[in-house]
């Protein structure tokens, strides 16, 4: 269901055009019918021969109401340029084409009317005017047909004129992201709420929630229509009537969204290509202040220049539009800039990035370069740039980037990756392969260095790694399982060291090991507090001995050898198997140690879930028989 949209000078016949096609009058305000001209947008259908229906949104040619014309001309798919065969082309004509090619509405037809009242000379020249006005823009091989709507004449060739262009135009896209721009919000008697706009991207069913955007509240569809028929589903590039339970009529106004919830984010600072077009009466200065018109919004805003201090008319640039108040959009959206006063167009663009991190520092080579690739990129090779600047990207910043569904961001990741574009490197994270490498090998020399720095030490602490790096923990982590899978690096419980590294102990190290073992071995039982052993040995060395197992540390104050431990746990499990029972006194004297000793061997038994305790006594854990364990 296709729409169309008309431009024009004023009193050109725009609106009577619509009604000899359609037999609609697209006035609908009372002041509109008692001035006879157009003040708002007006709306219409046609059935062209082949059966399909035209929407048709008829926009006021005065240059008074120029920005009411502006909301009803976003996500058309074809425009009919009136231009009245008596006057010819004028200002408003001018400037309506110029809105016309700013939002690249490259499909349209001529209509060159009122031909009734005028001669086929004075026509031919009107006609030369045209062309001349056409020329060297994407309106260059538009039909240029002659009508009249008061005679009828030529309306036939019109129709198929539009018949014609529209079954060349491609298919509306379906992204999964339906939005809908109001450009009308008003409650009917017995159905409350109702907005209309033009759809794009998706589909709107019936019972489905919605969001309201900038304010982000939700809404309900309570039914559909298209077209003043009663639909179960309203689809793409259809102009689109909702009646929403929920949110009162004071909740909304033109230019607010309506989208599918989770998908989009506001936004108040936007990246773009800028066009100044050449009919603009001034040069644009940075930070200027100018009038914002995306969908069927207009918001006061500045803008910041890029890569230049003046933007001249005909020119064009990068800049970042910083607006007064948030709304929402899609990288790849057109929008038109308006200077405030004296009210003028100024020109328009492309919208390269929705979400950029912050306000840029001016003429950056690196931001200028990224920003030019993300010109006229389609949403695959929008995250191909996106990924290639950052290095790694998420998928719910890939989602909001792009402002798509998370499910499609994936898909568009998973093409690159089977590009060799993107190297996944865990679930919703992905690198680029130079990224990954540049990753690993920074992992690996801070690895090394630590190494270098503690050979006792048996591996680096994550969380020490992760922190010196200063990567988020997802990203860590993904690095790490990536030097792992590449055969660099080794994990250790909460330690990382690389592949095959081994603590090895010089001739004094040992020999300064072996006598503090000897000296615990003379009275094994009785032995020195842990403070004693590290002042002895140092912590690195001490360390050494409790990552091999040589020392067991039993709490905090009590360390045993290994094959003292060893022994004591054996000797207290005959002990249980013979009596059933133990005691801290019973085990100090079978033991031969202190209470202190004694105590600190049961609880890491009990911690092991070799025994349990019940009341003031030890029981193996297995035993059933002994009650609750306390």
């Amino acid at each position: 269901m296709p729409v169309i949209a008309t431009a024009g000078h004023v009193d050109h016949g725009k609106s009577a055009l619509v009604e000899a096609l359609t037999g609609i009058h697209p006035d609908r305000l009372k002041e509109e019918q008692i001035r006879e001209m157009t003040i708002d947008l007006g709306f219409a259908w046609l059935t062209l021969p082949d059966g399909e229906t035209v929407g048709i949104v008829d926009v006021p040619g005065h240059m008074d109401f120029i920005e009411n014309m502006l909301a009803g001309v976003g996500g058309i798919d074809a425009a009919l340029l009136v231009i009245a065969a008596d006057e010819g082309v004028m200002p408003q004509t001018r400037e309506h084409f110029a809105i016309l090619t700013l939002l690249e509405v490259c499909s349209g037809v001529v209509a060159l009317n009122k031909i009734d009242l005028v001669d086929e000379e004075w026509r031919a020249l009107v006609e030369e005017d045209v062309r001349a006005l056409l020329q060297g823009t994407c309106w260059a091989d538009a039909p240029v047909i002659p009508v009249s709507a008061r005679t009828r004449e030529g309306l036939g060739r019109l129709v198929e004129a539009l018949q014609e262009i529209l079954r060349s135009r491609p298919p509306r896209p379906d992204w999964g992201r339906a939005r809908l721009s109001i450009d009308r919000a008003f409650t009917m008697p017995g159905f409350g709420t109702v907005v209309t706009g033009t759809l794009l991207d998706g589909c709107f069913r019936i019972g489905e929630e919605v969001e309201i955007w900038p304010s982000g509240r939700r809404a309900r569809i309570r039914g559909l229509q298209s077209y003043r028929r009663r639909v179960e589903q309203a689809l793409p590039g259809s102009r689109t009537a909702i009646n929403l339970s929920g949110i009162a009529l004071e909740d909304l106004r033109r230019g607010d969204w309506v989208t599918v919830p989770g998908v989009f984010q506001p936004a108040g600072l936007l990246d773009v290509y800028l066009i100044h077009w050449e009919g603009s009466p001034r040069p644009l200065p940075h930070f200027a202040e100018v009038k914002f018109f995306h969908g069927a919004a207009q918001i006061l805003a500045r803008v910041r220049l890029l890569d230049r201090e003046v933007l001249q008319p005909g020119e064009s640039g990068l800049a970042q539009i910083v607006l007064s108040r948030p709304t929402v959009a899609a990288p790849g959206d057109r929008f038109i800039l308006r200077w405030p006063s004296p009210a003028m167009t100024l020109g328009g663009g492309e919208i390269l990035d929705v979400h950029p991190e912050r306000r840029h520092r001016r003429f950056r080579v690196e931001v200028l370069s990224t920003l030019r690739a993300l010109y006229r990129a389609d949403p695959s090779d929008r995250l191909r740039v996106w990924l290639e600047s950052a290095g790694l990207l998420t998928l719910p910043e890939a989602s909001r980037r792009l402002a798509l569904p998370p499910g499609r961001a994936r898909e568009l990741m998973e093409h690159l990756t089977a590009e060799g574009a993107a190297v996944p490197l865990g679930e919703g994270l992905w690198a680029t392969p130079n990224w990954q490498d540049r990753a690993i090998r920074q992992l690996m020399e801070l690895v090394e260095a630590y190494h270098r720095q503690n050979p006792l030490r048996r591996g680096m602490p994550r969380e020490e790694a992760r922190s010196r790096l200063g990567w988020p923990s997802a990203v860590f982590e993904a690095a790490v399982q990536a030097a792992v899978k590449g055969g660099f690096l080794e994990e250790s419980g909460p330690l990382i060291r690389r592949l095959g590294f081994q603590v090895r102990l010089n001739a004094a190290q040992q020999q300064q090991v072996e006598a503090c073992l000897t000296r615990m071995r003379e009275d094994p039982w009785h032995p020195p507090n842990p403070r004693e052993i590290e002042a002895t040995l140092g912590r690195d060395l001490f360390q050494v001995l409790l990552d091999e197992g040589r020392l067991v540390r039993l709490n905090d104050e009590v360390i045993l050898l290994e094959e003292t431990w060893q022994e004591a746990v054996e000797r207290i499990r005959a002990y249980l198997q013979a009596r059933g029972t133990i005691s801290a006194a019973e085990a100090r004297d079978l033991l031969g140690t202190s209470r202190k000793v004694a105590v600190a061997v049961l609880e890491k038994m009990d911690a092991m879930g070799i025994t349990r305790r019940v009341g003031d006594v030890r029981v193996l854990a297995q035993d059933p028989g002994m009650g609750m364990e306390t």
